[in-house]
């Protein structure tokens, strides 16, 4: 017989669903859920404003690009979760560590996102719009954005993956407060049931941040055809 800790069968996993969404066994769900949507708009707006910063000058500075793009690829592949101790020592166990663990996890790949996508411009595209007398903010935004637009949408959409599941993972290995902080109160009392109903409603707040960017992906991929 499987050890009820363990396994919970889908019959005790839909009334402690019910008992979790009704606010009969966490009433504090909704202000943890609001805390964690608002560590993740923090977290995707910084990792957005530095990514984009940081990806725009090592593509247009082609000496700077080449010197430290690789030092940027070496970082993204380092496990993020190395990074989290200091983050906590640093930081403590307040919303900051992990609004700074989301923004490590989405920066890399929105900057290298706009490293590509700079790069596959057209060098050509470039020099006509400056012989015409466009300005580099011009150029950049009429002639470069449009370009690399769907290499950026794309980057952003990893991007906001990597930041939710960064803030969610933050809250569950050291937090007092959000989803990933009710995730573990029910593992540790080995509430395995609304342990499950927890991670049930943390997985539609992935899907659906994910549906959100897909669905602007597929937009601006109908725009740059």
């Amino acid at each position: 017989m499987a050890n009820p800790l363990l396994y919970v069968p889908p019959s005790a996993v839909v009334p402690a669903l019910g008992r979790l969404l009704t606010l009969e066994s966490y009433p504090e769900l909704p202000s943890s859920m609001l805390l964690t949507l608002r560590e993740i708009l923090v977290a995707y707006a910084l990792a957005i404003a530095a990514g984009v910063g940081i990806g725009a000058v090592l593509g247009l500075h082609r000496f700077v690009g080449r010197a430290y793009g690789p030092i940027l690829g070496a970082l993204y592949a380092v496990p993020a979760v190395v990074w989290y101790p200091s983050l906590m020592l640093f930081f403590g166990l307040d919303a900051a560590s992990k609004i700074a663990f989301g923004f490590l996890l989405g920066f890399f790949p929105i900057a290298l996102a706009v490293l590509a996508g700079i790069r596959q411009v057209s060098p050509h595209m470039i020099v006509v719009a400056r012989a015409f007398g466009a300005r580099p903010p011009v150029v950049f935004v009429k002639v470069m954005l449009p370009a690399m637009l769907f290499t950026l949408v794309g980057g952003l959409r990893t991007g906001l993956a990597l930041t939710v599941i960064g803030v969610i993972v933050g809250e569950i290995l050291g937090s007092r407060a959000g989803m990933g902080a009710l995730i573990n109160h029910a593992y540790g009392l080995f509430r395995t049931a609304d342990y499950v109903a927890l991670v049930c409603v943390t997985l539609v707040l992935i899907v659906g941040s994910d549906a959100v960017a897909s669905l602007v992906e597929r937009r601006a991929q109908r725009w740059t055809e």
